[in-house]
């Protein structure tokens, strides 16, 4: 299995029942490809460096998760139909690509 980051920003203007639903939705859609969520990093309301529709922030959520197989397009895919999702980035954990400390 490998080890994918999930990026997701939302709509910045979310209440706290409307973020656990959006929470929900994104854990669903990641069981659904077959993966399972290793750990969340809300980081919550950030400035974004452009305006993504009219928002000048957004609220991060960064999800790392383990899969086998591509389960980039599937997750994207069902993610992208949410109104409340921004923006959405899956990436290969590739460990030897970091950089190394002397």
């Amino acid at each position: 299995m490998n080890q994918y980051d999930l990026n997701l920003i939302l709509n910045p203007n979310l209440s706290a029942e409307q973020l656990q639903t959006e929470r929900e939705y994104i854990e669903n859609a990641v069981r659904n490809a077959g993966a399972e969520i290793t750990n969340l990093d809300d980081v919550g309301n950030r400035r974004l460096a452009y305006a993504v529709g009219k928002d000048r922030e957004g609220y991060y959520l960064m999800y790392t998760i383990r899969a086998g197989g591509n389960p980039e397009r599937d997750i994207a895919t069902s993610l992208r139909l949410r109104d409340n999702v921004r923006r959405i980035l899956v990436v290969r954990d590739r460990p030897e690509q970091r950089t190394k400390k002397a």
